[in-house]
């Protein structure tokens, strides 16, 4: 198959033939139909997580189909349109079998842990704990941003953050989680007020929904959010990872707030000032949130069947699969807030 592969950190990534993947006895392989582009893409070719071992293959959100089962597969046939989140679960320890699979500490992340889907093939483990059938209305480019980026968001606005209507968010960095988050808390009738350093990103969160927005190199964001909030933001969501954000997130929120950290945190910029006697005087919460279960989906998927949550709108740019490896190399400077996909994979 082709792949796009690196074999050492930061060096060139190019496109190479490589052996088609096997499946695990409990794993399966699926024809890569769209893989989405990720910072955190870019942060694993950086070198910048620990599980990535060289020579490797990115990509961490994908759909496609099912083409080989392995002998103890019992839920998925070769044929089914899958997706699946980034964080797979083993499926059978504690976190698993309490329903937080995302935590799991034997955890399978294609594009981290395995060879990912910047690729015509890849192989997933825990097939049938984790893959999750698509509505035969959603097209795979959809699907896979669905992976990571938007589940995340979801998670993290949703099932973390518990929004209400009419409840104050804050979200902190428009790029692809900040968009999804936007849309999402819009969806369940919060008020949004976005902060990004970009007018192109603070446009869009415009386009998605926000009802007021910060542009984070005018003025004093936390001045200006406890303004448009009144008395401070009920929901604060960090989708950037930057010590200033988690500071000017915990600073505006109001009494019994909730921050939730979704964004990693660069190891440099780990030396976050925070006043614990704040969190306690004020009853404030600081909630992480790492990927979503295969079992949310149908909560996603029905939202989308009733068009409360329009996810496509995220994607503004689509590549071939030898396209990918300048792509994956310059996500950093990226300028374009939306959702770049890999959708050809012909070369």
């Amino acid at each position: 198959m082709k792949a796009a592969v690196y074999s050492n950190f930061q060096e060139p990534v190019v496109i190479q033939t490589v052996a088609d993947p096997i499946p695990d006895l409990d794993g399966v392989v699926i024809e890569v139909k769209s893989s989405g582009l990720c910072l955190s893409d870019w942060h694993g070719w950086m070198g910048h997580d620990p599980d990535i071992t060289v020579p490797h293959v990115p990509g961490h959100e994908l759909a496609g189909v099912v083409v080989e089962t392995g002998a103890q597969v019992k839920n998925w046939s070769v044929g089914d349109r899958v997706t699946l989140p980034f964080v797979g679960g083993c499926g059978d320890c504690v976190y698993c079998d309490t329903g937080a699979p995302q935590i799991c500490k034997h955890q399978f992340q294609p594009g981290f842990t395995h060879w990912g889907s910047f690729a015509q093939f890849v192989a997933i483990k825990y097939a049938d704990h984790n893959l999750v059938m698509l509505p035969h209305s959603m097209t795979f480019e959809t699907a896979s941003i669905l992976g990571c980026r938007f589940s995340t968001a979801f998670r993290a606005v949703v099932d973390q953050g518990n929004v209400q209507p009419e409840q104050w968010v804050a979200v902190h960095g428009c790029g692809g989680v900040g968009l999804s988050a936007i849309m999402i808390a819009k969806a369940f009738e919060a008020k949004v007020i976005a902060v990004d350093l970009e007018p192109s990103k603070l446009e869009l969160a415009v386009a998605f929904g926000a009802d007021h927005v910060v542009l984070a190199t005018d003025i004093p964001v936390v001045e200006a959010i406890i303004d448009y909030s009144t008395d401070g933001v009920h929901l604060g969501i960090d989708a950037v990872g930057n010590a200033q954000i988690i500071g000017n997130s915990l600073a505006s929120l109001r009494r019994g707030g909730k921050h939730v950290q979704v964004g990693l945190v660069n190891p440099e910029a780990q030396d976050i000032l925070v006043s614990f006697n704040t969190i306690t005087a004020y009853e404030l919460q600081v909630i992480g949130s790492h990927g979503i279960q295969a079992s949310r989906y149908a909560s996603i998927f029905d939202l989308i069947a009733q068009e409360r949550l329009h996810p496509q709108k995220l994607i503004t740019q689509a590549i071939s699969l030898s396209q990918s490896p300048s792509a994956l190399q310059s996500l950093n400077t990226k300028t374009d807030p939306g959702i770049t996909v890999i959708n050809d994979f012909s070369t």
